[in-house]
């Protein structure tokens, strides 16, 4: 089924948003921005080409990161630029918070939800979400100690990829990124100061799911 066709309005608030990214981030690259935001790449790839439009929760974020105020933004936030009646609104979803996960020496994973975290559903992927919080070093630098990693349940990944994995054996977990040689998977520590974690049948392993990206408080 087509989509909608903009209207010439619309199109120009695309423009504007996407010209108004290109001036403020200048000398950042998409990446450096998707890492200070939590808003992946290819998200904010569709806003700079113009091919969607952020929300409310978005434009936020990108203000936030880029220090600039959200009308010089988006226009539609310059005040008097819609009715007063107006009131923008974006879908809102619950993720869980669910304990602790390694990103070192493991810790026991507590499957209880410490809070839930608010994310506008626009710019989440599709699937069952929670979110697990990093401790330790050893995916640093791509993943810094504290911050919280957004996981995508499902049973497996492919090589290279980050992913949430259960020990089993003591029922705990940590964050590496994956790797399989004949048939034994190895959990890989970004950081090369850190050994990589073996999993076979003597230490068994079980993916929770894939690492999406990660939010880290300042």
């Amino acid at each position: 089924m087509p989509r909608n066709k903009l209207s010439p309005l619309e199109i120009e608030i695309r423009k504007t948003i996407s010209d108004n990214l290109k001036f403020y981030s200048r000398g950042m690259t998409q990446k450096e921005l998707s890492e200070k935001t939590g808003i992946p790449v290819s998200t904010l790839s569709g806003y700079f080409a113009k091919r969607s439009t952020p929300n409310i929760g978005t434009i936020e974020k990108l203000s936030e990161a880029l220090n600039v105020n959200k009308s010089d933004i988006d226009p539609r936030l310059v005040k008097g630029s819609m009715p007063n009646n107006v009131i923008p609104i974006t879908k809102i979803t619950k993720i869980p918070l669910l304990g602790t996960i390694a990103c070192g020496d493991p810790i026991l994973a507590e499957e209880n939800i410490e809070e839930y975290i608010s994310e506008p559903a626009d710019d989440l992927p599709s699937g069952k979400l929670f979110y697990l919080k990093a401790k330790g070093n050893s995916m640093k630098p791509t993943i810094p100690n504290g911050s919280k990693v957004l996981i995508r349940l499902q049973e497996d990944v492919e090589d290279s990829e980050i992913a949430a994995v259960l020990m089993t054996e003591d029922n705990e977990a940590t964050l590496k990124r994956i790797k399989r040689v004949n048939g034994t998977m190895f959990l890989m520590p970004d950081n090369p100061e850190f050994d990589p974690i073996i999993a076979d049948k003597n230490h068994p392993a079980r993916i929770l799911g894939k690492a999406i990206r990660y939010t880290s408080d300042l």
